[in-house]
């Protein structure tokens, strides 16, 4: 017995249409002839909306025969809807059937966020799963579970136990068009300790959208594993990798934004001060994708953030709108370093020049002048206000290195709960 998608409607084995047609949708489709060792669960042609089409092999198909549901999905491009439903005629020869569901799935079409209606017809696998991209993609209280999560795994791990084996069995692929130390060890070792096996491609590996198409190497990466993780230079990369994967994809980085980071800070936070929300956090530097995924996650849970950069670095206006309009946190954008930090509970910094933009690093210097994070700009800050960075560092540049080795940095706690909030990521797009 086996479960086969509705691509079996599209097996090279599969019997020829009859003469007889019906009209569907202003086209004309014929009737299938019946599926020599195939029947139809009388549950497929219920109005029910379905995602599979169950059907039953007698012992006349071979088990060598036996359709791959995970690479022919991943294999095909349905590029209309009349070459979908006209293979799904195959199964379901009503035609007042066909009819109704086109114009439900129409009108589904466009309430299915993030996805077209393909990639949960065509691709079901990828129906009850969930992608990290956008931290607003999720809920407050998602969000705040996460990171419970998180100190949950990360106390488990810390004990020493190595029982907890949730990935066991599983693979990642890990896209690396950016290199990155902390991504690549931090999930890599995660994955590890939690039963995983991590695979690392690299940029002579994987060259999405030169060497390949992404949707190509979204389907083919899906055949061999669990889960994608992507750190890539345009963020449409990433979208086009979660819309064609029929497996979660993470969002390791992309020059819009960096979710990961910004759920590892979170958990800092709350390790440090005990809770994120009504909690100040000063951004002092350039509005880069950092800025971006700490304006989306104050979309979402409220507390004050602001970012002092120089005039022409402020960050992507329609990110700052977006945050400003959820109504829930205090949102600013300033040009004066000194004033910003007041009273704040976090002052964070990143390098004035990141990669990609090396070529740019003397202009910078030269423009970001009087937003180094010393000595005097934590003192304005307060005796209580902590030090973060994403790291890494150009010490003497942004951050002096007084203030990266004081008391009060928590800079390596936070990198270190980078494998620890993506642990609780990754757990959370499995439903594990």
């Amino acid at each position: 017995m086996a479960a086969i998608t509705s691509h079996c409607a599209l097996r090279s084995d599969c019997a020829p249409f009859s003469s007889s047609s019906s009209s569907f949708s202003g086209q004309a489709f014929r009737q299938p002839a019946p599926f020599p060792g195939i029947s139809l669960s009388s549950s497929a042609i219920s109005p029910t909306l379905r995602r599979r089409i169950s059907c039953q092999t007698s012992s006349a198909i071979s088990p060598s025969s036996a359709v791959n549901v995970k690479g022919q999905c991943s294999s095909r491009v349905f590029s209309d809807h009349s070459f979908f439903f006209h293979s799904l005629s195959k199964f379901i020869p009503d035609a007042m059937l066909l009819n109704f569901l086109l114009q439900k799935f129409l009108e589904l079409e466009n309430e299915i966020k993030g996805h077209s209606l393909f990639d949960f017809l065509c691709f079901p696998e990828k129906s009850g799963l969930k992608d990290f991209l956008h931290i607003n993609d999720f809920d407050k209280n998602t969000i705040l579970k996460i990171l419970d999560r998180a100190l949950e795994v990360k106390a488990l791990l810390k004990s020493g136990e190595r029982t907890f084996l949730p990935f066991k069995g599983k693979t990642m692929a890990m896209i690396f068009a950016k290199p990155s130390m902390r991504t690549r060890v931090s999930f890599e070792t995660g994955f590890f300790l939690l039963g995983g096996h991590a695979l690392y491609l690299g940029p002579d590996d994987i060259q999405m959208g030169k060497r390949e198409e992404t949707r190509d190497v979204a389907r083919v990466l899906s055949c061999y594993n669990d889960i994608i993780m992507a750190r890539v230079f345009a963020h449409q990369d990433i979208l086009d990798l979660a819309k064609y994967a029929t497996v979660p994809v993470i969002n390791g980085l992309t020059d819009y934004n960096h979710p990961c980071q910004i759920m590892a800070d979170a958990l800092t936070i709350i390790e440090h001060i005990g809770q994120l929300e009504g909690t100040k956090v000063v951004y002092v530097g350039d509005g880069n994708n950092i800025v971006h995924s700490w304006l989306l996650l104050a979309a979402v849970v409220p507390f004050h953030f602001v970012c002092a950069c120089p005039k022409g670095f402020e960050p992507d206006e329609k990110t700052v709108q977006k945050a400003q309009q959820a109504g829930i946190s205090k949102i600013e954008i300033t040009n004066d370093p000194k004033e910003a930090v007041r009273g704040a509970d976090v002052v964070y910094s990143d390098v004035w020049a990141s990669m990609g933009q090396k070529e740019e690093a003397s202009y910078r210097r030269q423009v970001f002048q009087g937003f180094q994070v010393d000595e005097p700009l934590m003192k304005l800050a307060g005796p209580k206000a902590y030090f973060m960075h994403c790291l890494p560092a150009e010490r003497g540049v942004e951050v002096t290195d007084g203030v990266i080795e004081a008391p009060n940095s928590i800079v390596f706690p936070q990198a270190e709960n980078r494998m620890h909030a993506q642990n609780a990521i990754m757990l959370h797009v499995l439903g594990l």
